[in-house]
């Protein structure tokens, strides 16, 4: 019997060196090792919104600080690579809201900030407050016709304190955006699921909050983990597991057919080059993708230009060594006019990062439309911050060690209402032309788990 020969090796280039993109050569070469990928970025350093800074002597992460143990990709991903033994569990994830007439525990059991009954709202929000979340179910059975906002589903149903003080500053620090722009279906989509067929909406997050429990059974362990030297270790260990070859200032300009394959334009205007390809994932963000898509899928175009973006900056600061009773942190709405919209407690959090005593902390800023205090000079917006983070947790001293300021320009994607139809479309539209996918955090979620899911499913598709 003659054996079947092997497929010849094939170029694949990958657009972006994010996690999705990295995550992208990782599976490929996994998958088929004597292929070359190729990873082209047009900044100066891989991993996107993965990041991380020496403060104060150890590795801090400065974008995404831990990831979802309970759902698989993230934690598979760090076992593959041979990092398992460096996960950490939280001390604790006990975090509080601050509201102006002061801090308050986050009510146990709700759905994204979603109460599932009036049961301990008290304090959170006020009696009349309560009340109306109490009176939800003597409304009018819910029925709700395609997608709709998170904001004006929730204000109709349980008033304004309900998004302002709960939702808002849940959805804020994931999405930098607004409970009245961002799509229920694609934010919320558990909680949308169970509305088409519940008659309220604290049925339906009754309804989601079960549905959750029962799909992780009897699950022990923690929800979030990290890795212990930052979740921005995670892109040189995918890079040096890939083998993958990675360009960087390396800009992607076009798209298009040559025969059977595929042609990316890259380089500057004084270097040009034309990169041929067997097959292309593309995992640049929304806008930059629609350019590059223009000339091979031009469907996807005006659905990605729908997808706007945050911008946001995190401020890191190491203290003094000092008492602070705030658990794992502190939610912000801006209810409370402050200039932070968060504040993680790091050495409260996580066990590796308080072994020298010192207080680590990150502070983010800036939301979708309310973006001015980050047109100040670092020097200026670190100094706001770092003040308002030591009047927030109370410090006593209340001069850093050391401030860290990182910015991320356009670094959250927006889905605004109407958002999984727009993926739908460019997913129709990409899935049109052979060898080609896209994948990151435009589509399907924005935490790092969501973005290894993006890049396996797209190499799946195309191998």
């Amino acid at each position: 019997m003659s054996s079947r020969p092997a497929a010849p090796a094939a170029r694949v280039v990958v657009v972006g060196a994010g996690i999705a993109g990295l995550t992208a050569a990782f599976e490929w070469r996994r998958r088929r090792p004597a292929d070359e990928v190729v990873v082209v970025e047009a900044g100066g350093r891989i991993g996107g919104k993965l990041d991380r800074v020496e403060l104060a002597g150890v590795w801090y992460d400065t974008g995404p600080e831990a990831v979802l143990a309970r759902v698989p990709e993230a934690v598979e991903l760090v076992g593959d690579l041979g990092l398992a033994d460096r996960l950490v569990a939280p001390r604790t994830t006990q975090a509080s809201i601050v509201l102006p007439d002061g801090r308050h525990p986050l009510p146990p059991g709700t759905v994204q900030g979603v109460p599932t009954s009036a049961d301990g709202l008290d304090g959170v929000l006020t009696p009349d407050g309560v009340a109306r979340v109490r009176a939800e179910a003597e409304l009018p059975p819910l029925r709700l016709e395609g997608d709709v906002s998170v904001g004006g589903l929730l204000r109709a149903r349980l008033g304004d304190e309900v998004v302002d003080r709960l939702v808002e500053p849940l959805l804020g620090g994931v999405y930098a955006g607004r409970p009245d722009d961002l799509s229920l279906a694609a934010t919320m989509p558990a909680l949308a699921a169970q509305l088409a067929r519940a008659e309220s909406v604290l049925a339906a997050a009754v309804a989601a909050r079960d549905a959750g429990a029962r799909s992780r059974g009897d699950a022990d362990g923690p929800v979030f983990v990290t890795v212990a030297d930052g979740i921005g270790a995670l892109p040189a260990a995918l890079v040096a597991a890939s083998g993958a070859q990675v360009r960087l200032r390396t800009p992607a300009h076009a798209i298009r057919r040559a025969g059977g394959r595929l042609e990316v334009a890259v380089g500057t205007v004084a270097a040009p080059e034309v990169l041929e390809a067997d097959a292309v994932v593309v995992t640049a963000p929304a806008g930059k993708s629609a350019r590059l898509l223009a000339g091979v899928a031009p469907d996807a175009v005006e659905p990605l230009r729908g997808i706007p973006y945050a911008s946001m900056a995190v401020v890191a600061m190491a203290f003094p060594a000092q008492p602070v009773d705030a658990g794992s942190g502190l939610l912000v709405p801006p209810v409370t006019g402050r200039l932070v919209k968060g504040v993680t407690v790091s050495s409260s959090k996580w066990p590796h990062l308080s072994g020298d005593g010192l207080l680590r902390v990150r502070a983010s800023v800036g939301r979708y439309g309310d973006e001015v205090q980050l047109q100040r000079d670092d020097d200026d917006l670190t100094a706001a911050v770092v003040a308002d983070v030591a009047d927030l947790l109370g410090l006593e001293r209340r001069e850093p060690v050391e401030a860290r300021l990182v910015r991320w320009g356009g670094g959250l994607p927006q889905y605004l209402v109407g958002h999984p139809q727009r993926v739908v479309a460019v997913r129709d539209a990409v899935a049109a032309v052979p060898g080609l996918a896209v994948a990151g955090a435009a589509y399907d979620g924005v935490g790092v788990p969501a973005c290894i899911r993006g890049a396996r499913r797209a190499v799946e598709a195309l191998i």
